[in-house]
């Protein structure tokens, strides 16, 4: 690449001196293939993990605050739904628990597309929201939290085992608060994985089958991810580091009073435009984290 940078400047003096449209017209070329070279390059650095390619299963969580919080959960699901459409990805939600009054208590959905994993890998952990209340008589600040989880989909892979005689399967009335019934005609599926306790879930598929069959989705992933915190974990314990406590671990605050904000705590990357992000103009968030952790991974190898 450096020898046609190199042939590509001669050519361009050339260019220069004689005024020549179809040199010009081949140096347009020659740095069209440039850039794309070195577009293809950073992105094979940006997505080096095992999983970056795949496509992902995203849950959030609502946290303290009861309304507000799970207000701040539709929000955020509304904010990576309009992100995903607006790059043609696809965003299935696959379970939705609904808030005592509004919003939902939690909300888990499968984001399909390039590379989805990989991008938004960095989006895990606490978001904070800062605003006027709608819920308050008195228009009174308040203070939301909620936890997003992202994991690869392994829907694909062979790279889960789950065998039968460890699963709990029970059925519910899609929206209810859920349980085991015999009524036939409840559709919505939990599966509960009896040697960890991990639970996944499904209701918005029109048959029980096809909500079991996503709720198995939810729990491989779940399985493939818990195996890697574990194996995170053990590193850990031998180097004497204590890992981050995911929930208390506050990543991005969204300030819609007295200002309007919006600023990554790990990149220091921020926007004034905090309604321009909130309706998924988050790209600028998404890049500067996977460069931030390219960064950080660069001064693992040399350290």
């Amino acid at each position: 690449m450096l020898r046609e940078v190199e042939d590509l400047a001669l050519l361009a003096e050339l260019a220069e001196q004689e005024n020549s449209d179809a040199e010009i017209a081949e140096i347009e070329a020659g740095l069209a293939r440039v850039e794309k070279i070195i577009a293809d390059q950073e992105l094979a650095h940006l997505f080096e993990g095992e999983y970056d390619s795949h496509n992902a299963l995203m849950s959030i969580n609502a946290g303290a605050g009861g309304t507000e919080s799970c207000d701040w959960v539709d929000m955020l699901a509304r904010m990576y739904g309009r992100w995903a459409e607006r790059h043609g990805y696809t965003w299935e939600v696959i379970e939705r628990t609904p808030g005592d009054s509004a919003g939902s208590r939690s909300i888990t959905a499968a984001i399909t597309g390039d590379h989805i994993y990989g991008r938004l890998r960095g989006e895990r952990g606490v978001h904070r929201l800062v605003r006027l209340s709608p819920f308050d008589s008195a228009r009174r600040r308040h203070t939301s939290f909620a936890a997003v989880d992202v994991i690869p989909d392994v829907e694909e892979t062979d790279e889960v085992e789950v065998r039968e005689d460890d699963l709990r399967i029970e059925t519910f009335r899609a929206g209810s608060a859920g349980g085991q019934h015999v009524n036939k005609t409840d559709s919505a599926v939990r599966i509960v994985h009896i040697p960890t306790g991990i639970v996944a879930q499904s209701q918005n598929e029109r048959s029980q089958h096809q909500n079991r069959a996503s709720a198995l989705r939810v729990l491989k992933a779940r399985l493939l991810e818990h195996e890697r915190a574990e194996q995170e974990k053990k590193i850990a314990e031998l180097r004497g580091t204590q890992a981050d406590i995911a929930w208390g671990h506050q990543i991005r605050s969204y300030v819609l009073h007295p200002y309007q904000m919006v600023k990554d705590h790990r990149t220091e990357h921020e926007s004034g435009s905090a309604g321009a992000v909130l309706d998924g103009e988050m790209d600028d968030f998404v890049e500067s984290f996977l460069r931030y952790d390219l960064g950080r991974r660069a001064r693992g190898r040399t350290s």
